[in-house]
């Protein structure tokens, strides 16, 4: 799978939720979809397109191109 890197905000269109909840989530180790770490006082998302697509059971490549897509338009 070759997603690229996955946003939160992203991830949350995937989840029918909001980014900040994937945020919180992630950070808590709630959301396993990836890993949250915060750096100084900036937290980092490495999200993962094979765990993002096992938890949401939807095809993730699929998801992303139609939300990528919209941005452009």
């Amino acid at each position: 799978m070759n997603t690229g890197k996955i946003l939160p905000v992203e991830a949350a269109e995937i989840l029918n939720t909001s980014p900040q909840f994937v945020r919180v989530a992630m950070q808590q180790g709630k959301l396993p979809i990836g890993i949250a770490i915060k750096m100084s006082s900036i937290w980092t998302y490495n999200i993962s397109g094979k765990l993002l697509a096992e938890y949401s059971g939807k095809d993730v490549e699929k998801e992303l191109e139609q939300i990528r897509k919209k941005k452009v338009m």
